[in-house]
């Protein structure tokens, strides 16, 4: 007999059947009524848990220096928030109403402008409105500040139970402080664009690519769902060397407070290539301290002076029209024509008299060049104009890579159709001649100056070497030959006007550039500043020097120094000076020489060795052809330092191995270089002040004082 009863299980599978059923009707009519009657206020609803094609900002690339080292980076900077709604419904409204005096005080200590007192009232005005969007703080906090943001109360839970959330930004930040400030360039914060400089000229390769995400709300909490991937932006590899961009900077601060200049500009160019290794733009703000406000160096239209000879001189050459023996009656330092005086710098003391064209451009004498100037271009003043644009300094194929960089003005003389001059008077050629009726860039006048330097083929100025990104190079850009400048004029006239520029610093008014360590050639220049068109009132003038420096036939570095300067005395040779300290620092840095190269096998002199590190002076010196004696062994290429003595005798020099105090005590560094004397001091941890130059000569504590902790030991050198 079945076990099955019928009468007893199929009632209660209807019963199931039907009550299944209805539910599915139930379902069924739930999902009609949602569909059809409620589907605006679902729909709305989705707005909210969703965010479609939310943007995701690229990391921007960096901007490094020659060698690798940053210039401009990017760090992360946070805005904080909070969302009152989020912290409701995670039901922690009790717990922010316990903690909320502790959290505000906390805030007091990380943001001392705000009182614990204000932030609680702010942030209970937002909890009142129920904002999912409070900020916390109005301005952007660093990651260190937002990390200690993170751990207070409340504020440490996860961002769905605590409310708390932050937008992340892109911050620009340069190691090096204002260093080369306007033309590694600038960024404006709160937008995330590049403002100058660099940073505006090469904006599209630093800042990368926008990616995009869909953000969908899963168990209360976002989730990203990548739509395309953001892509980071590439690193670019200037030219700058920071170590010459800062000897340039402080040499120009120096000269600016010593003469009271207003602003002082100086770019440094290496000859071969047109890399620009330094650029400074300083200018004296209104509390007195100078800045870089305004990228001087490529924006300045002005009248360039007597720098601008060089060129009027090339011209005649090239022309053939005269040659540097030309002889040119100067007379007194006065000499009246067409209406007006034209003056040498000597007029008062009774001028030049009568000299030659090379002499004048020793003397930077305006009447030799502008009497040159009319008597070979008078009647045909656009011979002159086109023979200057022949010389590059005005080619329109020089590319400076700096927004907003000003192009030279060189106006060609033009007649009317009657045959009368347009807007060009008699005296106009004149006053062109040396550096007036013109307005030239000072990076334009470098650019021609490293010509001749490099025997009239011209650079075009490089700015970035290579763009790289993940150490891999993407893109190269070599030094390059301006078109149209690839030969300014012919060797003989590059010669003639090297010699010439030679002769300026050696016996004209560059002396004060003149260095017997090295080969300078250079030209000095002076020239008024109009003000609203007029030169009247308290004069303004432009101080300038360019030329370069280096060996006689391998010149290494190009520059040129600007002051701009209310009042007198003003003089080219201020800018002399500026030079002359910024081509000494290069040379002694970082310029390398072969030791060898100094060997003199007529000189019998033994040069004065100072202690310190004497395996270093056995190498230079084993090198000179000097014999050394030595009570030691060791070799400069693998050894370490050995510290000791060096004793001068006739003919050698005896390094006496000497022992040092232990690490515990003060070492005994009389009589060595500054070098040596201050890796002895710090390697103990031992900071030093130094007064003078030369070999330590006193030395404060005494050798064998027992080191203190933090303590700084003061040498004094001569």
């Amino acid at each position: 007999m079945s076990k099955f009863d019928s009468k007893k299980i199929m009632p209660r599978y209807s019963f199931i059947a039907i009550l299944m059923t209805l539910v599915a009707v139930m379902v069924i009519g739930k999902s009609l009524y949602i569909m059809t009657a409620k589907r605006d206020y679902w729909m709305k609803v989705a707005d909210r848990v969703k965010r479609d094609s939310v943007k995701v900002t690229p990391q921007r690339g960096n901007i490094l220096s020659c060698d690798g080292q940053l210039l401009a980076s990017s760090l992360p900077e946070f805005k904080i928030y909070m969302d009152f709604n989020a912290l409701h419904q995670a039901k922690n409204d009790s717990l922010w109403d316990a903690k909320i005096d502790s959290i505000c005080l906390c805030l007091h200590h990380i943001f001392p402008e705000e009182t614990a007192a204000q932030f609680k009232a702010h942030l209970a005005e937002g909890k009142k409105k129920n904002s999912k969007h409070w900020p916390i703080w109005n301005k952007r906090i660093d990651y260190n500040t937002y990390s200690e943001v993170r751990t207070l109360p409340v504020f440490r839970l996860a961002k769905y139970k605590s409310g708390f959330h932050e937008e992340e930004f892109n911050a620009r930040t340069r190691p090096y402080s204002t260093l080369a400030g306007r033309t590694i360039g600038d960024m404006y914060g709160a937008k995330d664009m590049a403002r100058c400089g660099l940073e505006l000229s090469y904006d599209s390769i630093l800042r990368g690519t926008v990616g995009r995400v869909h953000r969908r709300k899963v168990l209360n909490k976002f989730l990203d769902i990548v739509d395309t991937p953001a892509i980071d932006g590439a690193d670019i590899v200037t030219t700058i060397d920071v170590n010459m961009q800062d000897l340039a900077e402080r040499s120009v601060i120096d000269q600016l407070k010593k003469i009271n200049g207003n602003v002082g500009v100086a770019i440094v160019m290496e000859v071969k290539t047109g890399d620009i290794k330094a650029i400074v733009n300083m200018e004296k703000c209104s509390d007195g301290e100078y800045r870089e406000i305004k990228n001087h160096a490529v924006t300045d239209l002005m009248e360039p002076g007597s720098v601008f000879k060089t060129a009027s001189v090339m011209t005649a050459l090239e022309d053939g029209v005269c040659d540097t023996s030309f002889t040119i009656p100067t007379g007194n330092g006065i000499w009246h024509v067409y209406g007006r005086d034209l003056k040498d710098s000597h007029w008062r003391t009774g001028g030049f008299g009568t000299i030659s064209l090379g002499k004048a451009m020793e003397v930077s004498s305006n009447i030799g060049i502008a009497y040159m100037a009319d008597k070979f271009y008078h009647n045909d003043p656009e011979k002159f104009v086109r023979g200057i644009y022949r010389t590059g300094i005005n080619n329109k194929n020089i590319r400076i890579p700096i927004s907003g960089h000003a192009k030279p003005h060189i106006r060609m003389p033009q007649r009317y159709p009657n045959g009368q001059w347009k807007d060009w008077s008699k005296t106009a050629l004149l006053w062109m001649s040396f550096g007036y009726e013109t307005q030239i860039p000072p990076i334009y006048t470098l650019v021609f100056y490293n010509a001749i330097a490099n025997n009239g083929q011209m650079m075009q100025p490089r700015f970035v070497k290579e763009v790289r990104k993940d150490g891999q190079t993407l893109a190269t850009y070599p030094p390059e030959v301006v078109k149209g400048s690839e030969h300014i004029a012919s060797d003989k006239t590059i010669k003639i006007i090297q010699d010439l520029l030679r002769r300026v610093v050696v016996n004209g008014t560059g002396k004060k550039a003149y260095t017997p360590k090295f080969w300078v050639c250079g030209k000095t220049g002076t020239a008024m500043i109009a003000h609203n068109g007029s030169y009247r009132g308290v004069a303004n003038h432009l101080l300038t020097f360019a030329g370069w420096f280096g060996q006689k036939d391998k010149p290494y570095y190009s520059c040129i120094v600007c002051i701009q300067k209310t009042g007198l005395p003003a003089y080219g040779w201020m800018s002399g000076e500026v030079f002359k300290t910024i081509a000494e620092g290069i040379m002694a840095k970082y310029v390398k020489y072969d030791v060898r190269d100094a060997r003199d096998r007529a000189s019998i002199l033994v040069p004065d060795v100072k202690s310190g590190n004497i395996l270093a002076a056995d190498y230079v010196l084993s090198h000179l052809g000097i014999g050394t004696n030595v009570n030691w062994s060791g070799s400069y290429a693998n050894g370490n330092p050995i510290w000791g003595k060096a004793i001068r005798s006739k003919s050698s020099v005896s390094l006496k191995r000497e022992k040092t105090y232990g690490k515990k005590y003060i070492p005994d560094v009389m009589g060595m270089g500054a070098r040596d004397a201050v890796f002895m001091m710090e390697s103990r941890g031992v900071k030093v002040r130094l007064t003078g130059r030369g070999k330590v000569v006193k030395q404060s504590p005494e050798p064998g004082s027992l080191i203190k902790k933090h303590g700084i030991c003061q040498l004094t050198l001569e």
